[in-house]
Formats: C-alpha cells, sequence, structure tokens
C-alpha cells in the first residue's frame, strides 16, 4: 500500500466518526424552543471496527476503535418572528487503529470547533399533525490538533455545512424526523501536498413514537455519499459511502434533565471502515 494511501486512510478514519456526528440529528433535534432557553449536552460516543474497505476490497489487518466525547451547547433566541438557535460544538477523543496490519499514530485529545446557527421559517400549527422546517448552517473550524501523518479530529482545514431538517406530525404520537445536508470542505495543502475532498452528503430519517413529552423510541437510517479523497492529486481510493440504521431511546429522568441513548451498525460501506458497533450516550440539561 502506497504512503499516500495510507496517510489518505488515516485522514478518513476520523472525518467519518468526528464532523458527522457532530451535525448528526437525533429524533426531535429540530423541536422549537422558547428563547431564552438554553441546552448543555455531553456526548460520549465508542465506536468499533473490524473491516476496512478500499476500492471495493477489504484490507486484512485493519481495525478501528475510537471512544469520543462531544460538549454541545444550544442557545435559543428570536429574530423578530422568526425562532433560532446558535450551536457550539466541541470535540475531544482517544483513538486505535491498524491498517494493513501496521499501527497508526494518532492525536488524541481536542478536535476541530463548529459552530452553527438554525432558524424555523416553518413552524407547527398543531403539536400533532403539524410541520416544522429548519435551516441550518454549520461551521466547522480548524482548531484542534492536526497532523497528517497521525489520526485525530483535526481535519487541519475549514467545512461548511448548510442543512436542512424536518419534523412531520403523523398523529397518535407518531413522527417523522429528518435532515439533509451537504459537507463542503476547503482544499489545503500540507507538506508541500495538496488535499482534496469532494462535498459529502448526508440523508438521516427516523421514525419516532412518543410517549407523552418524556419518553420516546425511535428507529431510523443514515445514509452518506460523496466525500472522494486525492492528495497531490492522487485518489486515495476513500470516500463518504456509508448506509447505518439506527435505533434511539430517550427519557426525561426529572424535568430539566433528558437521557437519550443510540445504537447504530452499518449495512453497508465503500471506501471507509466499516462499523460493527456505533453506541451513544447524550445526557441533555435545561437551563
Amino acid at each position: 500500500m502506497t504512503t499516500t494511501r495510507i496517510l489518505g486512510l488515516a485522514a478518513l478514519a476520523l472525518s467519518l466518526a468526528a464532523p458527522a456526528r457532530a451535525i448528526d440529528v437525533g429524533p426531535a433535534d429540530y423541536t422549537i424552543l422558547p428563547g431564552g432557553t438554553t441546552l448543555g449536552m455531553v456526548y460520549w460516543q465508542h465506536l468499533s471496527s473490524d473491516t476496512l474497505r478500499l476500492d471495493g476490497a477489504e484490507v486484512p489487518g485493519s481495525s478501528f476503535e475510537a471512544n469520543i466525547g462531544i460538549l454541545r451547547t444550544l442557545s435559543y433566541f428570536d429574530m423578530g418572528e422568526t425562532p433560532a438557535v446558535f450551536h457550539v460544538v466541541a470535540p475531544f477523543a482517544g483513538l486505535d487503529a491498524d491498517i494493513g496490519g501496521v499501527g497508526q499514530r494518532t492525536s488524541d485529545g481536542l478536535g476541530d470547533l463548529t459552530l452553527g446557527l438554525t432558524v424555523w421559517p416553518v413552524q407547527p400549527d398543531s403539536p400533532e399533525t403539524g410541520t416544522t422546517l429548519g435551516l441550518s448552517l454549520f461551521a466547522t473550524l480548524p482548531t484542534g490538533d492536526y497532523d497528517p501523518a497521525r489520526m485525530g479530529l483535526g481535519e487541519g482545514t475549514w467545512t461548511i455545512t448548510p442543512q436542512i431538517g424536518l419534523i412531520q406530525g403523523l398523529g397518535h404520537g407518531f413522527y417523522f424526523d429528518g435532515a439533509l445536508d451537504v459537507a463542503l470542505q476547503r482544499d489545503h495543502d500540507e507538506d508541500g501536498m495538496n488535499h482534496e475532498r469532494t462535498p459529502s452528503w448526508q440523508l438521516q430519517a427516523m421514525l419516532r413514537k412518543q410517549w407523552g413529552s418524556t419518553t420516546s423510541l425511535a428507529v431510523g437510517y443514515s445514509g452518506q455519499r460523496g466525500g472522494a479523497q486525492s492528495i497531490g492529486g492522487t485518489e486515495t481510493g476513500l470516500k463518504t459511502h456509508r448506509d447505518q440504521l439506527r435505533i434511539y431511546g430517550s427519557h426525561f429522568v426529572t424535568p430539566t434533565v433528558q437521557v437519550q441513548g443510540m445504537y447504530g451498525r452499518d449495512l453497508k460501506v465503500e471506501g471507509g471502515f466499516d462499523y460493527d458497533s456505533v453506541a451513544q450516550i447524550r445526557i441533555v440539561k435545561v437551563f
């Protein structure tokens, strides 16, 4: 395997694990809350894989494991008559990986900071059957530790991600939650080599059953496409092509504290690690 491809594989592993996870949408995440409300969130994610696929073939002797933490705040306010929320997302992680039987050097610690803004031009006229539509714009800044020869949460460049989010009430406590976004990453030079990635698309869809305002269960799908990478003008064979099934459970243990669990598993992956387990716990505090 060439040095270019080894570097490309290292770059991909966390591009799939961290930045995309930071903008992932969970059940009811596009719910409009009153202006002046603040949410504090803590995430813990565990990802594991013993399969790496490249150019349609499996790379033997490859594995990946990560424990990722995310701190996130959401501050709701009103822009005239339009509700809005400001996001701040800060990830950090510990990593372990082998590619082709070779242990990879890693950069543990803080990742790139993401800032975002969501506005809701369409607001529901009925809590049970109404439509909620939000428009978001996220900017991921190159603030994390970045070394192209190491795996880490830092990307070394800017990424802009516009997203559309939808909640559709279906009646009888059922809801459809969906989101579509595209990540646009700026090309950058490292050690005289140009790193490029094509736009990466993500579609998320969930069917949620809500029991009152405190408890919900949802099943969901995440599909990612695009994101082909090249280094120094040479394609690495890596891309963001992933189909993943997820299940969520959420419950307010107190009126202001919610605990959410998620378990996911990849159905099909091309050009990256195939995750046999994705587990997440999220704790939300309402202020």
